[in-house]
């Protein structure tokens, strides 16, 4: 299975897994990946957003369920538009993949701009240096006058301390590996406001992919250390979404 698993995300033919039905909100916390493009039936490779489902958020909960009294949903995952209105019924969202499949419409930057500023929470992972351009030119149209801070983890002055200390200690996280990319990951935050004082609203993993980290965490393709170090960054990111 791991061979196959493999294969469909190294140059072999795409592997593909059912897209499962959301499941109806009942306060519990679900993982909310958001969708981009058509509703599709089946996730893999060539949809990009879709990257890592099911396994890395599956994996990824049972992490929250163990350290946390969190309690979330551990199988599931809804998978939601920028424009769906059951949107603000979930405090955070995940973001894959926004290269350039990612196009948003004036209806999606309309809602999503208003999930973001009426406390929503977003986690952009799994893009790279190519991809830049097209995820600042789309976050503009969500966030017109939007700016991108550069994170500083050491520094308790610096944009973004708080995230690296919301649960684990994470003084150095730009020296984490990465799964595959070359160069050293970078992360990048959005503020309310503008304002590195306020809230961070959107935590942006650039030129990494701590997910992979977590869909393959249970396979011994990496090492425990790497993995664990994806995961501390993944409970850092929810519990700081969670109270803020």
């Amino acid at each position: 299975m791991l061979a196959q698993r493999l294969n469909g995300r190294f140059g072999g033919p795409p592997q593909a897994s059912l897209i499962l039905p959301n499941t109806p909100y009942d306060g519990k916390f679900t993982f909310v990946r958001l969708r981009y493009g058509p509703p599709v039936n089946y996730a893999s490779q060539r949809v990009m957003w879709s990257h890592d489902y099911p396994t890395g958020e599956r994996n990824f909960m049972q992490i929250m369920n163990e350290l946390t009294y969190l309690g979330p949903h551990l199988e599931e995952t809804n998978i939601l538009g920028l424009d769906d209105p059951e949107l603000f019924k979930y405090p955070i969202a995940y973001l894959c993949e926004p290269g350039y499949q990612w196009t948003v419409s004036d209806q999606e930057a309309a809602n999503f701009r208003d999930y973001l500023l009426k406390g929503g929470f977003l986690i952009v992972d799994d893009f790279r240096a190519r991809d830049w351009p097209y995820f600042e030119e789309q976050m503009r149209r969500i966030l017109p006058d939007v700016r991108f801070f550069d994170l500083d983890a050491a520094n308790p002055d610096a944009p973004g301390y708080a995230i690296f200390h919301s649960f684990f200690e994470i003084n150095d996280p730009d020296e984490y590996p990465n799964f595959y990319d070359p160069g050293k990951p970078i992360f990048r935050g959005i503020f309310e406001n503008n304002d590195p004082t306020k809230r961070l609203m959107a935590i942006i993993n650039y030129n990494t992919d701590i997910s992979e980290y977590w869909e393959f965490s249970g396979t011994g393709l990496k090492p425990i250390d790497e993995s664990n170090d994806a995961y501390k960054l993944g409970v850092n990111y929810i519990m700081y979404g969670m109270t803020h």
